[in-house]
This record gives C-alpha cells, structure tokens and sequence, in this order.
C-alpha cells in the first residue's frame, strides 16, 4: 500500500473536518509528524512549538501532526490550543505502519517527524525526536537542502 493514497480523517488548520490523503499535498512540502497522544505534556509543547514557529515553518512546508486519537479529541485539542495546522487521526496506524515498512526505521516510531517532498518522496526522517530542539533541526535541514 502506497502511504500517499491512504486515506485519514482529519481536521485542516481553519477547523473543517474531512478526509485527507498526502497525495492531497503534492506540490508542497510536508512536514510530517507523529506523536503519541493529544494534550498530553510533551504533545502539547510539541504542537505549541510548531504552532508559534508557524511564520518560520511554513515558507518551507506545510505542517501535518498524526496521532491514533480519534477526530473529538483532535478537535478538542486544535481547539483548546488554536493550532493553526492539519491533524489527521491515523487511529487504525495505516499510515504509521506503511510508512514504516517504506523508511526501515531503527525502532518502532514512537515521536517521530518525516520531511515529504513536492511529489510526496520521504527525504529525511528523525525517529527519535527531542522535542526542544527538534524545531531547530528542521529549519536547518530546510536551510541547507531546499530552496523556500
């Protein structure tokens, strides 16, 4: 199964609920990452880190978060938050599974981030990801390897 055709309820970053595949985001890069549960400490830092740094971020890619809680939970937590991304409810972990079998990661992705081209190609994965800097990490990779 192709990852980019795997299709996900989710809710975009204006609040509307729907169905999303990544094949949806081609022609932009994606910033893809998984994390464990909504509003939860560290998830919750991890998504308000994305959200302030949105000026930053999104003249390189468009930021999706994937977690297996279920489409009330991620509105109750975009909204809770005012998260200004897409989150996509991946509660049956097709999409974390298949993208796995495509990275060959070292672990069991837990927290991890993955970079999608324009045409939806995996260019580079952190598998273990350390929240406080992790940010950091991205806009230099960003930086050094594609033109904004």
């Amino acid at each position: 199964m192709n990852y980019l055709d795997i299709e996900l309820k989710g809710i975009n970053e204006r609040g509307e609920e729907k169905i999303f595949k990544l094949s949806d985001f081609k022609g932009e890069n994606i910033i893809l990452y998984f994390y464990p549960k909504d509003d939860t400490p560290v998830c919750t830092k991890e998504a308000n880190i994305f959200k302030e740094s949105m000026d930053k971020i999104k003249k390189f890619a468009k930021v999706i978060g994937v977690s297996s809680d279920n489409i009330e939970n991620h509105k109750e937590f975009k909204d809770k938050y005012k998260l200004n991304f897409t989150l996509l409810s991946d509660n049956k972990n097709k999409l974390k599974k298949t993208i796995e079998e495509n990275c060959k990661p070292t672990s069991i992705l837990h927290r991890a981030t993955f970079i999608l081209d324009q045409n939806g190609n995996i260019i580079k994965f952190w598998e273990k990801v350390d929240v406080d800097e992790h940010l950091e990490e991205i806009i230099n990779f960003f930086e050094k390897n594609i033109n904004s």
